[in-house]
């Protein structure tokens, strides 16, 4: 099998059966061999299938997933329409800290979980008025977008169910997920509350209000 032809996509985050294809030495070479192809390449480890039709390079993966933005772009890869959110994005702003969350997205369209050998991408709907608040990056020339420590906080908690503890007296919701958010600047709290405002959320507008007499004392 003609192994050689993976060394110029050792360089590229993810590829496809048509970039086999121009890189086969018979022009003519019919589908069902790249099929084949591919299908041994995985069996041997050589290859890893991220989803039908899109494929990354055994080497490319042990070369890079350490890099901080390697997880944010192959949620791209598998999802263009989305950005890094919710716990993932909370994990690496220390707000959550207790265990490892799956690579989790926010999305305008379905909910859905695409589970491949790099791990488990998840992606939650949100309606697309609130479909913002994230900044675009480039990755290998992967456009990702991830959300920024406010709006994460926002579509955690807007996409969560209401705690029944809200309407009793005393309660912080910051103890009862255990959300370290005492360090959030007053652009971070300015940030969150515009997200609360935009949402027209009443369940938000009583999340902001124990905040702030709980944890943001103003």
């Amino acid at each position: 099998m003609k192994t050689s032809i993976l060394e110029p996509l050792t360089a590229a985050p993810y590829f496809t059966i048509e970039s086999v294809k121009q890189l086969w030495p018979d022009a003519n070479v019919k589908d069902a061999t790249l099929r084949t192809a591919l299908y041994r390449w995985m069996k041997r480890g050589q290859i890893i299938q991220l989803k039908k039709g899109l494929y990354m390079t055994r080497r490319f993966f042990e070369l890079h997933r350490a890099d901080p933005d390697f997880s944010p772009a192959v949620s791209a890869i598998l999802l263009p329409q989305s950005y890094v959110s919710l716990e993932y994005v909370l994990q690496r702003h220390a707000v959550l800290t207790e265990i490892t969350y799956p690579v989790s997205c926010v999305t305008s369209k379905n909910t859905r979980v695409i589970q491949n050998p790099l791990g488990t991408f998840s992606y939650r709907h949100i309606r697309s008025d609130l479909y913002h608040g994230f900044s675009i990056a480039s990755y290998y020339g992967i456009l990702f977008a991830q959300a920024s420590a406010a709006k994460a906080l926002f579509d955690y908690l807007y996409l969560r169910p209401a705690h029944s503890g809200l309407t009793s007296p005393g309660f912080s919701l910051t103890e009862a997920l255990r959300l370290n958010i005492e360090d959030f600047s007053p652009a971070d709290r300015e940030e969150f509350a515009g997200y609360i405002s935009g949402s027209h959320s009443p369940k938000m507008d009583s999340i902001l209000n124990n905040l702030r007499k709980t944890i943001w004392r103003t």
